[in-house]
């Protein structure tokens, strides 16, 4: 029986032909730009074990087409020099290195043609293995990572503000959104760019640090000194007494610390929401980060200072705005993913073709980034059919529980929030609520606002807060 040739996933293979018949699938029609990008993801992971990026496929579509740098960046969202200098080069040389061939912008096409008609000869399995898939409760999408899906232009935004003096970058949505995903990346690149990065999670923070300002911010100044390879001084610069904590902890940071070090210095700090309920830490912290960043203006040494902020949206506006550095800076938030990207989520997931459970899972959950990665992982995994995952989504048997219980709990505590959700569950149309209510409700990610008019973000909360929110009220 003749073979049929497949791709699925990531990889291609063969398959038999169970119908019969004398024609192969396997001809020359089947050669297309989206075969050439499959084919280049297979040959590169396999040499690398790492996988095409977003813009490196939209690179080879568009250089397929026959598109310029110039219009590939303008239509992508990225400068010419990040498409083509970061991107563009990396593309070529792991094509060059994973086909044992010089593959430039003008030749892509032949040499990934030749390998995939030898490619016709060996079979590959039509799904990752189960160890090579990652589960979305496992922390941040991994910097090398293949589910880590880009929602352009927040890449290529981050990536050219991070290379200016001062700069100062805020992302923001609710949780489970990808935040953290992000800022990791935009410490990768700033890395590549040869500038000293360090994190720190405010939910590492032990809960004794948040006691008193002066005792955390002497706290900041040792964690960050030491990350640096540094021996903390704090005692040679610091005094509370006659300059007060905020003074202190910046003539540390202005006299000490960005002197010793050449290259500039990007902090990433992630879950700063951690701090909003401690008024008497968040408010003078968060002012002097702000302090910091203006000073860039005026005084060279804050200009290697580089600061990405992460928060979730779901606490905010506890905070003074004003006195924040929330309303500084480049500000990045991240939307839900499109059809476009949930489908190539699940082609990474070995969930693509024509079974691609894509239109009902973004029917019920819409193109929440957590929602959607916990559906294709299970699915992938067979550990849920179909069926059964949409059946169950909206009760305590299915796979969004965690989720939803998380939300509701928040809801059982603030009746008025409450209310104010059900009333736009309830309602067959968009309807008016409460300014401020619906501020909260579209910070948690739970409705979707146009104008003045709400709706539920997604069926899943309809559903699920219609059953729920009655009796409590």
């Amino acid at each position: 029986m003749p073979k049929t040739r497949y791709f699925q996933g990531t990889q291609c293979y063969n398959q038999i032909d169970v119908e019969g018949g004398d024609q192969a699938v396997d001809s020359e029609s089947d050669w297309n730009v989206e075969t050439a990008v499959k084919v280049a993801d297979a040959v590169v992971f396999e040499k690398s074990g790492k996988h095409l990026r977003d813009v490196e496929a939209d690179l080879l579509r568009g250089s397929w087409n026959g598109e310029t740098y110039g219009n590939m960046a303008f239509r992508l969202s990225y400068s010419l020099t990040t498409l083509r200098q970061d991107y563009g080069k990396t593309l070529w040389k792991n094509l060059s290195d994973a086909l044992g061939e010089r593959v430039t912008k003008p030749n892509f096409k032949e040499a990934l043609k030749r390998e995939w008609e030898r490619r016709k000869q060996f079979p590959f399995p039509p799904h990752p293995l189960p160890r090579d898939l990652e589960s979305p409760d496992s922390g941040p999408v991994g910097v090398d990572s293949p589910f880590y899906i880009e929602r352009p232009p927040a890449e290529s935004r981050s990536y050219e503000k991070i290379v200016l003096p001062g700069a100062l970058i805020r992302i923001k949505a609710p949780r489970q959104m990808g935040k953290t995903s992000l800022l990791n990346r935009i410490l990768a690149y700033a890395g590549k760019q040869g500038y000293q990065t360090l994190s720190l999670n405010m939910e590492e923070v032990e809960e004794a640090k948040f006691d008193k300002l002066d005792n955390f911010l002497r706290w900041f100044s040792s964690y960050v000194s030491v990350k640096l390879n540094l021996q903390p001084q704090l005692d040679n610069y610091w005094n509370e007494d006659i300059y007060g904590s905020k003074v202190s902890c910046k003539t540390y940071f202005e006299c000490y610390l960005l002197p010793q070090i050449d290259n500039p210095l990007v902090l990433g700090l992630d879950g700063v929401d951690r701090l909003f309920p401690y008024h008497h830490i968040s408010q003078e912290f968060f002012a002097l980060l702000r302090n910091w960043h203006e000073e860039a203006k005026n005084k060279d040494i804050w200009k290697k200072f580089r600061l990405v902020v992460a928060h979730s949206t779901e606490d905010y506006g506890k905070l003074n705005i004003n006195q924040s550095p929330f309303n500084v800076g480049e500000p990045i938030e991240l939307p839900e993913f499109t059809t476009p990207q949930v489908q190539e989520l699940a082609r990474r997931h070995g969930l693509d073709g024509k079974d691609t459970p894509v239109p009902q899972l973004m029917e019920i959950v819409g193109g929440h980034p957590y929602l959607i990665r916990l559906a294709l992982y299970r699915l992938a995994l067979g550990e849920v059919k179909l069926e059964d995952l949409l059946r169950d989504a909206a009760t305590d048997a299915g796979i969004y529980n965690a989720h939803l219980r998380r939300h509701l709990a928040t809801l059982q505590q603030q009746p008025k929030l409450s209310a104010t959700l059900q009333k736009v569950v309830s309602a067959s149309e968009p309807v008016k609520i409460d300014t401020m209510q619906g501020y909260k409700l579209d910070s948690m990610g739970l409705i979707k606002r146009n104008g003045d008019n709400s709706s539920p973000r997604c069926n899943l909360y309809r559903v699920y807060f219609t059953n729920h929110l009655g009796d409590d009220l």
